[in-house]
C-alpha cells in the first residue's frame, strides 16, 4: 500500500505559517504572539510524532523581525519572496500542499488584519480549517487532530477534524513559548524563490488593490448600546450562557434586513440621522 494513503500511518510533516507582528506602542517589527504560540504547540506536536517542523513565511527574508522566531524554537525559517501586493495566502498553499498538518496564529498583529490567511489557505488546498485552537492533538489510528476551541466567557469544546487540516490559534491557547538567545544564532533565516518565475511567486492578489495602507489617525470607535441592567443581572450573564435577547432575522430581502439593522441603532441612540 502506498505510504500517502496509509491510514495507520503518523504524521510525518508539520507546516507553521510565521508573520512579522508590530509593537502596540512602538510599532516596531518583532514576532507575532499569535505565531509564536502556534509555533510552540507544533514543536511539542514534532517532538511528540517525530514529525519533519517546517517554518514558513511569505514576505521580505531580510526582516529582522523574523530571527526571533530562531530564538523561540525554529531551526530554521524558510522565506518565499513575496511583495505587499502579492498573494501570500496562494504562494503559502502551494509550498505546503502535501503537509499533513499546517498551523498558524488566528491573525497578524499590523492594524486592522483581516484574519482570512489560514482560511484563504484551507480553501486553496481543499481541506478542513479549524479556528480559534488552544490545545492540538492528533489520534494517529484515525488521522485525525482533535482540538480543543475557545469559547466565550470560560467555555471550550473539543472538534475533531480529518488530516490534512488548517489549524488556526488562539492568542490564549495552552503554550509558553520561551526565548533563547543561543538557539537565534543557532538557526537561520533561508530565502527560498518559489518554483516557476511566472507562477505564485510573483502573483498580484486582486484584493491589494482595493487597499491603501498608511499610518493609524485615531482608533475606530465601537457602538455599543448603553447598559440598561442592574449590577445583579450583568454580573449573572457574566457566568451563564442564556441570550440576552434581540432578533435574529432569517426571512426577508437585504433591504428588509438592513432597516431591522438601523432600527435598532436608532433605538439605541447609536446614530442620529
Amino acid at each position: 500500500m502506498n505510504a500517502r494513503h496509509d491510514p495507520q500511518r503518523g504524521i510525518e510533516r508539520i507546516a507553521v505559517l510565521v508573520s512579522v507582528g508590530r509593537h502596540p506602542v512602538s510599532g516596531a517589527p518583532r514576532y507575532s504572539r499569535n505565531d509564536a504560540l502556534a509555533l510552540d504547540l507544533a514543536r511539542t506536536l514534532a517532538e511528540r510524532h517525530r514529525a519533519r517542523l517546517d517554518v514558513l513565511h511569505a514576505g521580505d527574508a531580510a526582516d529582522p523581525a523574523l530571527a526571533e522566531y530562531l530564538a523561540l524554537g525554529a531551526h530554521e525559517v524558510e522565506v518565499l519572496a513575496c511583495t505587499p501586493s502579492g498573494d501570500a495566502a496562494r504562494l503559502l498553499a502551494e509550498r505546503v500542499r502535501g503537509y499533513d498538518l499546517i498551523l498558524t496564529g488566528t491573525r497578524a498583529e499590523g492594524a486592522h488584519d483581516s484574519g482570512m490567511l489560514p482560511y484563504r489557505v484551507a480553501a486553496a488546498l481543499g481541506v478542513p480549517m479549524v479556528g480559534s485552537a488552544v490545545d492540538i492533538d492528533v489520534d494517529v489510528a484515525t488521522r485525525a487532530a482533535v482540538v480543543r476551541q475557545f469559547l466565550p466567557k470560560g467555555l471550550r469544546r473539543r472538534v475533531q477534524t480529518a488530516l490534512p487540516a488548517v489549524i488556526a490559534v488562539h492568542p490564549l491557547a495552552s503554550a509558553q513559548p520561551r526565548y533563547a538567545y543561543a538557539r537565534l544564532r543557532a538557526g537561520a533565516v533561508r530565502s527560498e524563490r518559489a518554483s516557476g518565475a511566472t507562477g505564485a511567486s510573483v502573483a498580484v492578489s486582486t484584493e491589494a488593490a482595493a487597499w491603501t495602507v498608511g499610518p493609524i489617525e485615531r482608533k475606530p470607535v465601537r457602538l455599543a448600546a448603553a447598559e440598561k441592567r442592574t449590577g445583579h443581572a450583568r454580573m449573572l450573564s457574566a457566568t451563564t450562557t442564556e441570550s440576552r435577547g434581540g432578533n435574529v432575522v432569517i426571512e426577508g430581502s437585504s433591504v428588509e434586513k438592513a432597516q431591522v439593522i438601523l432600527a435598532y441603532l436608532r433605538e439605541h441612540q447609536l446614530i442620529d440621522y
